[in-house]
């Protein structure tokens, strides 16, 4: 069955990925970023929602600049909170879809043992904070047959991330030290991308729902950062340093490695290991040697 789907923030990691796969589905697309749908204006996505006859939204939006947070915490609520609570009370009046995606900062980052949808949220961000929010927000709202998706250090050929900052540097200089005591998993944008297109028409249930999805694997930055010189075949060394020599704005949480089991079971999935999607990744930029 053909779907209206709207795409928020489709000039983001993931938008621009749904936008990539959007031909290998049947569905009809509409990709909006701020300057087309202002989603902070309710009117503004009614209006929209309306003419457009949409059936389902996926919300790829985001203020995701951590550190600015702390100084723009109005911003970053606007975006994280308040426009997703105008999303989720749109969906449930006009009885639509909505896919919101959301962070494993939500956590602190002091558990032992990979966090579950169920396990308690205590951001230590700004940035965790309004996405929590904006969590809080869908809940309260509860529209028919929506979910939250909560994933982890996301990276992509588009935008600005992690993999594309370490390639930078590492052409420009000799050495580069990288955190080794902040612990999680990588999440290739597009693999979020196919799985949200890919679990869309399977989802029934009257209560919100909370998945956790990034790729399969266990590392530090400084481990990622050292993965992605082998695979690119850059000479540049990779120093393990401590958190405290790199003091941020942001209190980054230590430990957010997501269990994805309550995803792979109920909509029967395998998730790609992060070596595979960022050999696959690299191949897209043109990188892997």
């Amino acid at each position: 069955m053909m779907i209206n789907i709207l795409v928020t923030g489709s000039n983001g990691q993931v938008g621009s990925e749904l936008q990539a796969l959007s031909r290998d589905y049947e569905h009809h697309f509409f990709f909006t970023d701020k300057e087309s749908l202002d989603i902070t204006d309710k009117e503004s996505i009614t209006h929209f929602v309306q003419n457009n006859k949409i059936n389902t939204i996926i919300n790829a939006a985001a203020y995701t600049a951590v550190d600015k947070a702390e100084e723009e915490q109005e911003s970053a609520n606007k975006v994280n909170n308040l426009a997703v609570k105008n999303l989720a009370t749109i969906a449930k009046e006009k009885n639509i879809q909505l896919i919101h995606i959301s962070t494993d900062y939500v956590f602190n980052g002091e558990n032992f043992k990979p966090y579950t949808e169920d396990d308690k949220t205590n951001p230590n961000s700004i940035y965790g904070k309004t996405k929590r929010a904006g969590e809080e927000a869908i809940y309260r709202a509860n529209p028919n047959n929506s979910i939250i998706i909560r994933t982890s250090w996301v990276y992509s050929s588009f935008g600005a991330n992690f993999v594309k900052t370490m390639l930078r540097l590492a052409k420009e200089r000799e050495e580069l030290g990288v955190v080794y005591d902040q612990v999680g998993t990588p999440t290739y944008a597009r693999d979020l991308a196919k799985v949200i297109l890919d679990i869309l028409p399977q989802i029934n249930n009257e209560k919100v729902q909370i998945y956790n999805y990034s790729n399969e694997g266990v590392l530090s930055w400084y481990d990622f950062a050292k993965e992605i010189m082998r695979m690119a075949k850059l000479e540049c060394k990779i120093r393990p340093i401590e958190s405290k020599e790199y003091p941020l704005p942001a209190k980054r949480p230590h430990y957010t490695l997501l269990n994805k089991s309550k995803i792979k079971e109920e909509f029967d999935i395998i998730i790609p290991y992060y070596k595979d999607s960022l050999d696959e990744c690299l191949r897209v930029m043109g990188e892997r040697k």
